[in-house]
């Protein structure tokens, strides 16, 4: 299941949203959420959120993840909040560059790497 929780940068009926995910989109259920704090507030008391910023010196990789977690991603221009960074500063992951002078990847492809492992880790291939 996919929680997306707004405002978001883009539209979920958007023909371009729809073409990008080609094959995939039928397959996928999701559910919108109007806030971070609604979707944490119907989150299973278990639940845990990690918030994937480049302002975190752990990397991805780290944390043992379980299925009933939730990956927390940012605007592709802003990042995340840094008052919701600072709060749960011990929830934050980041993907490691390997070049200094790059500043971030982009939104989907953080989104694929970190998700992947997360997917790899819980589905054990």
């Amino acid at each position: 299941m996919l929680h997306l929780a707004g405002p978001l940068g883009f539209r979920l009926d958007d023909r371009e949203l729809k073409r990008a995910g080609m094959d995939y989109w039928e397959h996928v259920t999701w559910k919108y959420w109007n806030s971070l704090d609604e979707l944490r507030a119907q989150a299973a008391p278990d639940a845990r959120f990690f918030y994937v910023t480049t302002k975190s010196k752990r990397p991805y990789t780290k944390p043992r993840y379980q299925s009933s977690d939730y990956l927390v991603f940012g605007r592709e221009t802003a990042g995340l909040p840094a008052s919701l960074l600072e709060a749960n500063a011990d929830w934050t992951i980041t993907i490691p560059m390997f070049n200094p002078q790059a500043r971030s990847l982009n939104l989907a492809t953080a989104v694929a790497i970190v998700l992947y492992e997360a997917v790899r880790q819980v589905k054990k291939f």
